[in-house]
């Protein structure tokens, strides 16, 4: 890695004005934490003009209960104080549980929500030195016109690899982004689209301010995990979150959600027609065909895709059953 390249650092007094600062220029990025955006700077992967530091925003890493027992989570608020937040521990376990399994203690230490749902894609062919990737041609996500993963295509098939996000996304969560034009909410999928070189659907000059959790639904019950190379550190290969909730024997509400496999975080689709289904062998059988049907893993990690497709579907079929028996 080199040193950092220059630029300047502005330092906003509210998210107005951070949003202003971001609209102003072009070459302006956003950094709070910084553990996604340092490491690229440091590998010339990117080089802004303007650095808006979002770390000493008044209120942005508040948890703020709402009226109909959800809450709203500012996006500045670390992985570290996810991970410890009694209200979320009580009332969103699976997510303070990602939060504790995301990198290291120093990274979560620093590391925001928003970061982590904002985090870049990440692929072997980008995540190098500008020397690696000079002496490869580059690659489709920064400076060269082929992906080295499927040379034939005509998209980026970088991997999304945040560990907030399936969490929340099988939560049903909102984000609310901020912009001189003014503010809106959307559900947080809408906030991704399936291009690892563009993978934000962000509008210019728009940030992440919040997110917004509904209440917890009586008998819903939610579980994380992830596979990676290390039991620490390390980016998921593949990762998985179940939302369900049973009437009896039979499914009431089921939701999946992945990381690690696809270009953004996916929400599994066809979940709903499993309502009033037993969770059996065939179903869990079924969800797991589900999973290994609609996850697109590539030759982006050291780790071979068909491996990572069954992973991401052992895991979630053996989630299932575990939610399934408490």
């Amino acid at each position: 890695m080199h040193a950092l390249p220059e630029f300047e650092l502005r330092r906003p007094a509210n998210l107005a004005e951070a949003a202003a600062m971001l609209g102003s220029e072009p070459a302006t990025r956003l950094v709070a934490g910084g553990t996604d955006l340092l490491p690229n700077l440091r590998r010339g992967l990117e080089r802004p003009r303007v650095l808006v530091d979002l770390s000493g925003l008044p209120g942005f890493d508040a948890v703020d209960d709402e009226p109909d027992g959800g809450a709203t989570l500012g996006a500045g608020l670390t992985l570290a104080a996810i991970a410890s937040d009694a209200t979320i521990a009580s009332r969103w376990p699976a997510l303070a549980d990602a939060a504790r399994a995301a990198a290291a203690p120093g990274h979560r230490s620093a590391a925001t929500l928003g970061g982590n749902l904002c985090q870049d894609t990440r692929c072997v062919f980008y995540n190098q030195s500008e020397w690696w990737r000079a002496s490869n041609d580059y690659c489709l996500k920064r400076g060269g016109t082929v992906c080295h993963v499927a040379p034939q295509g005509e998209r980026c098939h970088a991997a999304f690899s945040g560990d907030l996000a399936p969490v929340l996304l099988a939560l049903g969560a909102h984000v609310e982004l901020q912009s001189t034009r003014g503010e809106r909410w959307l559900p947080l999928a809408q906030l991704y689209r399936d291009d690892g070189a563009a993978h934000l659907a962000l509008e210019s000059g728009e940030l992440l301010a919040r997110v917004r959790l509904p209440a917890v639904a009586p008998g819903r019950v939610c579980a994380y995990r992830k596979a990676r190379v290390r039991g620490g550190i390390d980016f998921p290969l593949a990762a998985v979150a179940v939302a369900l909730k049973l009437e009896g024997d039979c499914i009431a509400s089921l939701a999946v959600a992945l990381s690690g496999t696809n270009s953004h975080p996916l929400l599994l689709a066809g979940t709903d027609e499993l309502a009033g289904l037993a969770v059996d062998d065939a179903l869990v059988a079924r969800v797991g065909k589900l999973v290994a049907k609609q996850v697109s893993p590539m030759r982006s990690t050291v780790t071979p895709s068909n491996y990572r497709r069954q992973v991401a579907s052992a895991m979630t079929q053996r989630l299932l059953r575990e939610l399934a028996g408490a």
